[in-house]
């Protein structure tokens, strides 16, 4: 509720004068029954024409007046509805961008997606609903009630009653299904989640004939949607049956208590009318409030499936004295300033640019570590190989560099400093890093490149894409850094999106360079000319290939090597063939022997 509110601080104003307009448009449908008492009592039972003409003036003119009232009321319930959904749900995509690769693993993309639309889309229309009635409700209900004692203290005793027993069933169905409508959304997170996998995995779905299977999961979690909508609905549909029946048994007893007193004297058919008119207003009005009730209910749990994001503390953040990275050297000139300078990182010649420190990680939920007693270093502007069976964790480990992740045991040094002690940002700058899935936003080629470098030239956007190995095909678009790309690269072949990935992370020239198995769609001849550019052209770059192909790591100099989440070895080509088993049995299933010897690559 404070979170709401704090949307709703900027459009006091607004929020205040929606519910006013409409308590005033309220008191104007007030005196309507005692116009209409009076046209019976006086101008009907005397046969005034005259008087009864002025009193419909009467009637059209409150009429008018309530109408421009409630214009006015719903206008700025609107307005502050359509902006407070605004302003909460950009605040919310920044959040979403805020949390780390391990918040998003725990709460999942799918109800990320979910509460950014539908649950503030929900939350937007009970804000607009909530100021339109949640005072013009109860003020009708108890004016009504007032105004009936004003006509015949008695009959208005029937009201005392009836809307105590009207509040008892509201409330007590809106207590109900309340926890039922979370567990509506949750569902719709279910089916949000297989709708996705599907649209994302459509060429799989169809290349593996999955088609019906998929077709009877969506239906078998569409169903358990739909059947606790259904039983939610049923429970709220009891609302208007049973109010209805509350008030029309409210009706009779007053046409029976108006009728005795009418016998005697005591009222006036005009005021017997009026009292009716009172509990009919109470009842249109009860049934409005019953729908905003459900409507609030809807919202409320929405808006703590919101704020359950709000409040996520991202488990990757900048520790009260965090240090900007030590600025990175020009260059070396000669062999005295690799001694003073330590290379481009501007670390010294006998302190190691990156340190794992018998480094252990597990992923949240996870029983078992993925990584485990991981202890090695890289010096500066080395290129370092990361080999292993699929799920070794050799992905997981370069995450670990950029803070993607931070690790459970042990500590990774960059430059000597502990990560979690190095500004965020400043870190993430130093680092290149080329994801597996090679992804590319709707936009130019030049938009593209910029996500790495803000301020980068052609003339260094060109250099990156030779580099990439890109900048022929690029050329043979005959477009240049104006070539449309589409949404993930839709337009291009797999190997042009991957070479684009790479580009894109070398445009901002970082200290480390991380290409997580982003070649995989290349040819061997793509790759290896890929490899060479970047060893020729990023001098003093460190550099990680993390691949599954021992001719991508083979001229590393040094190897690490992963199985089953432990270090198996670590070295050059020629030291792991001897030390190495699992290395030397990844070489041989793939090499023939005169490569593995040195012959071949």
């Amino acid at each position: 509720m404070k979170r709401l509110l704090y949307y709703l601080k900027d459009y006091k104003f607004k929020a205040v004068i929606a519910p006013l307009f409409k308590c005033l448009e309220a008191c104007f449908e007030l005196f309507v029954p005692l116009v209409v008492a009076s046209m019976i009592d006086q101008g009907i039972r005397q046969g005034d024409n005259a008087y009864i003409l002025r009193m419909a003036g009467m009637l059209v003119l409150l009429a008018l007046i309530g109408l421009a009232c409630s214009i006015t009321a719903q206008y700025f319930a609107a307005k502050v509805a359509i902006h407070a959904g605004t302003s909460m749900r950009s605040d919310l995509f920044r959040k979403i961008m805020s949390l780390e690769y391990a918040d998003i693993d725990t709460v999942g993309t799918s109800t990320l997606i979910t509460r950014m639309t539908s649950d503030i889309n929900q939350v937007q229309t009970g804000i607009n609903m909530f100021l339109r009635l949640f005072m013009r409700s109860p003020f009708i209900v108890f004016g009504a009630m007032v105004m009936a004692f004003t006509v015949d203290g008695k009959a208005a005793l029937i009201f005392v009653v009836t809307i105590p027993v009207l509040s008892l069933i509201v409330f007590s169905i809106m207590l109900y299904s309340m926890p039922l409508y979370k567990k509506v959304q949750k569902q719709l997170d279910k089916v949000m989640l297989i709708t996705r996998e599907n649209m994302l995995g459509a060429r799989v779905v169809r290349a593996f004939n999955r088609q019906k299977n998929e077709k009877e999961d969506f239906k078998k979690e569409n169903d358990l949607l739909v059947s606790l909508q259904i039983f939610v609905g049923k429970i709220s549909a009891l609302l208007n049956p049973l109010t209805y029946i509350v008030v029309n048994l409210a009706v009779v007893a007053l046409l029976y208590v108006g009728g005795t007193r009418v016998d005697v004297g005591d009222l006036s058919q005009g005021q017997v009318v009026a009292l009716v008119n009172y509990m009919l207003q109470i009842l249109v009005e009860l049934i409005k409030l019953a729908d905003l009730i459900i409507l609030m209910t809807k919202a409320f749990a929405c808006m703590s499936r919101v704020s359950a994001v709000f409040e996520i503390e991202p488990d990757v953040r900048n520790c009260e004295e965090a240090v900007a990275v030590p600025e990175r050297a020009k260059g070396m000139d000669s062999e005295d300033d690799k001694d003073t300078k330590g290379g481009a990182c501007g670390s010294t010649a006998t302190e190691p640019l990156l340190v794992f420190d018998h480094v252990e990680f597990t992923y949240a939920g996870s029983k078992e570590a993925s990584l485990m007693n991981v202890d090695f270093t890289v010096n500066s502007g080395e290129t370092v190989g990361v080999i292993g069976g699929t799920g070794s964790g050799k992905s997981t480990l370069v995450n670990l560099i950029a803070r993607f992740y931070d690790v459970t045991k042990g500590e990774i040094r960059f430059k000597g400093i502990p990560l979690p002690k190095l500004d965020l940002s400043e870190l993430r700058k130093c680092i290149g890093v080329v994801p597996q899935k090679a992804v590319l936003f709707k936009g130019t080629l030049r938009e593209n490149m910029q996500w790495g470098k803000k301020d980068a030239t052609d003339d260094q956007i060109y250099q990156a894409l030779r580099i990439a190995q890109a900048a022929e095909f690029v050329e043979k678009k005959q477009e240049g850094l104006e070539l449309s790309i589409e949404q993930n690269g839709r337009n291009l072949s797999g190997g042009q999106r991957q070479r684009l990935t790479i580009a894109r992370a070398l445009v901002r020239q970082p200290e480390i360079l991380i290409l997580d198995d982003s070649a995989s769609a290349l040819d061997f001849a793509t790759d290896a000319a890929l490899r060479r550019a970047i060893r020729e052209n990023t001098e003093n770059m460190t550099v990680f290939l993390v691949s599954q192909r021992a001719t991508t790591v083979k001229n590393a100099d040094k190897i690490v090597v992963l199985d089953d989440g432990e270090v198996a070895g670590v070295g050059t080509h020629e030291q792991l063939l001897e030390t190495c088993e699992v290395y030397r049995e990844i070489c041989l299933s793939q090499l023939s022997k005169e490569e593995v010897m040195g012959h071949g690559c």
